[in-house]
């Protein structure tokens, strides 16, 4: 796929997609993580080149992706994909690995599963994680 370090995005929804669109137009190297076909083919539609599709359920078929895995955005569409994006991501990376939600309770749940920052964001607009890739892991707000 790639041979430098990369962005790891799922982009279930709206949100994912906007972040996934101001990846490409910063030309930054990023591929997206998706379980599902029509997801594969609505990013393959915004012009996304690199798309990881794999069966979630099938613990045996998690691959590492070629090339290095930089910072990860779980753009949270369901707490039970989300937790699973968790346990697949995390050993691929030993860099931040931050979910996006609107909801306030998985807190717990997603920092015990190894999330380093849990954004809440009601409007989807989350540009600004671009900048605060290598900062401290801390917990970050959105309104």
């Amino acid at each position: 796929m790639m041979d430098t370090e990369m962005i790891l995005v799922t982009a279930p929804n709206e949100a994912g997609r906007k972040f996934v669109k101001l990846l490409m137009y910063k030309k930054m190297p990023f591929a997206v993580l998706t379980n599902s076909a029509g997801e594969e083919r609505k990013l393959r539609r915004i012009g996304v080149e690199h798309v990881i599709r794999m069966n979630t359920a099938a613990a045996e078929k998690w691959f590492l992706p070629q090339g290095s895995v930089g910072n990860v955005f779980i753009f949270e569409n369901s707490l039970n994909l989300t937790c699973r994006y968790l346990q697949i991501c995390r050993s691929w990376t030993s860099k931040s690995l931050c979910v996006i939600t609107e909801q306030s309770h998985p807190k717990g749940i997603y920092r015990g599963m190894g999330a380093d920052k849990i954004v809440y964001s009601l409007n989807g607009e989350v540009g600004f994680l671009l900048n605060s890739c290598n900062k401290p892991q801390a917990e970050v707000s959105s309104l």
